[in-house]
Formats: C-alpha cells, structure tokens, sequence
C-alpha cells in the first residue's frame, strides 16, 4: 500500500520540485557545462536523500538548508522569487 501524503506534505513536495525547478534556472548563469551539471547533479542528489522522510519540520527543514546552500552557490539564485514555507 503507497503512503498518503498529508496536505502540509504535498505543498513540501510541491515546493521541493519548485526549488528543483529554480536551482536549474538559476544554474544557467554558470558559464562552466561541467559545473552546471555537477550543481544540479548535488542538489537532486540531496533532494533524492531526503524522499523518504515523511516529518513535516524534518522536510521543512531540508528545504530551508538547500536553499541556503543554492544563494551561496548560485547568487543568481536570490533574483529568483523566494517561496514561503509552509
């Protein structure tokens, strides 16, 4: 039987994939191709960790930690619009 995620679980998740989605944009501005892939390759690899985690503030705090990650290694990444967690 598949685990049901709870609301606040599913905009984390949304949220996840929308952090995914700004670090590939931000990653752009990386003149480097090697680079760019081994910065988008760290990140899914980090999110991938964290997919089983079903805690709300456990998740929570992953995301906040990835972001704080994604402005230092791509300080492009701030002129992307921050989302609010939940």
């Amino acid at each position: 039987m598949h685990h049901i995620p709870t609301l606040k679980q599913y905009i984390l998740q949304q949220q996840l994939l929308t952090f995914y989605r700004q670090v590939i944009r931000a990653s752009r501005t990386l003149p480097d191709s090697t680079a760019r892939a081994e910065t988008i390759r760290w990140f899914r690899a980090e999110i991938e960790r964290g997919r089983h985690l079903t805690d709300v503030e456990e998740i929570r705090h992953r995301l906040v930690y990835m972001r704080r990650e994604m402005y230092q290694v791509l300080p492009t990444a701030r002129t992307v619009q921050s989302l609010k967690l939940v």
